[in-house]
């Protein structure tokens, strides 16, 4: 009896463009709130998000300043529409997930790819990225494409996992994952502390990664789907005339704090009773990453990964939990583990892998 192959993560690289603008959007939203104590409540929960650096592909000015600076792109009046935005991506998207795949060294040939999976939910283009990227890394021209749009945080997992699934049905498959996530294209004019925390955590950045039936890189494992109970309000993205519009309650950490203690879904991720060795836990902030440690009970030694890219790239949407593979990766860290990211439902999305 013929049993499927065991696909692995053979090789993981990452990108961020090079303008740092998190200080930036500090000093931008700071006098946007009137009263003084937001202000200095804004100040303590800015100084406390876990968050150092933030990336945008949006250039600097002639002078030096920032998208929000005069002569910015975002010094329009009302802010630049939707079009705009998505002109920004189909421009900016593709370089900056070419240039993830070129980190990825020898590890990537175009002529051995067969399929490519890309995950993108900041933006929208016809052809798609799939196609763009195809066709600018010369792939094949029968080459197969999945284009995963708009799932959100999480859908940096399902990338792994339709990877995944398509090497154990294909043992001869070589797929090509990229994720590229261009948050900053999304500021909105908002004068209330909830949502320009919000935008406080939000990041550009790409990954990829080849998956294949190799015996090199990270065994994927099972994947694991949770979908919390009437939350579909606390994480939701509106498509409006100024961008698209991040929708993200407080009630979330507390939420996933309460899923992941309940006892059904422990068991689902814990393996024999205990958490895994490994966790790569999606880097959406650090109330996040905090409740996560508490519901699962682990030191906070056990979310260092994922604290470590919060603080050095902030939340990057789907790539964020490549990013914090990438570093566990990097450190040749061992034993089996769980992936988690969080996103619009509210749910969660899981994939076992052993490094």
């Amino acid at each position: 009896m013929s049993t499927a192959p065991l696909p692995r993560l053979n090789a993981l690289a990452t990108a961020v463009p090079t303008h740092d603008i998190h200080q930036a959007f500090i000093d931008w939203a700071t006098p946007r709130l009137d009263d003084e104590r937001i202000r200095a409540l804004f100040a303590r929960m800015a100084a406390r998000s876990g968050i150092e650096h933030r990336w945008s592909v949006l250039p600097p000015t002639a002078e030096g300043g920032s998208p929000v600076a005069p002569g910015g792109f975002y010094d329009v009046a009302g802010l630049p529409p939707t079009s705009a935005r998505m002109t920004a991506y189909a421009e900016h998207a593709p370089e900056l997930a070419l240039r993830a795949v070129a980190a990825l060294g020898d590890a990537f040939d175009a002529a051995r790819v067969t399929h490519i999976v890309v995950a993108s939910c900041t933006g929208f283009v016809a052809p798609g990225i799939d196609q763009i990227l195809a066709r600018r890394l010369g792939l094949s021209p029968a080459v197969e494409r999945v284009l995963i749009g708009f799932m959100g945080c999480y859908a940096g997992v399902t990338a792994l996992r339709t990877a995944r699934h398509i090497v154990r049905s294909d043992p001869d498959a070589v797929v090509l994952v990229v994720s590229v996530e261009l948050s900053t294209l999304h500021l909105q004019l908002e004068d209330r502390p909830e949502p320009l925390l919000a935008m406080l955590q939000f990041s550009d950045g790409a990954a990829a990664g080849i998956v294949s039936a190799a015996p090199v890189g990270i065994a994927l494992g099972e994947g694991i789907s949770i979908a919390l109970d009437d939350s579909a309000d606390l994480i939701r993205w509106d498509i409006g005339d100024t961008g698209f519009a991040m929708h993200l309650s407080g009630e979330v950490p507390g939420r996933l704090r309460e899923a992941l203690a309940v006892p059904a879904v422990r068991d689902r991720l814990f393996v024999d009773g205990k958490p895994p060795e490994l966790l790569a836990i999606h880097a959406g902030g650090r109330s996040v990453l905090d409740a996560v440690e508490h519901a699962l009970d682990v030191p906070a030694e056990a979310l260092a990964d994922s604290r470590s890219v919060l603080a050095r790239f902030g939340n990057m949407s789907s790539a964020t939990i490549l990013f914090v593979l990438a570093d566990m990766k990097a450190r040749g860290a061992k034993g089996q583990g769980i992936s988690i990211a969080f996103g619009p439902g509210l749910a969660a999305e899981a994939i076992r892998f052993e490094a």
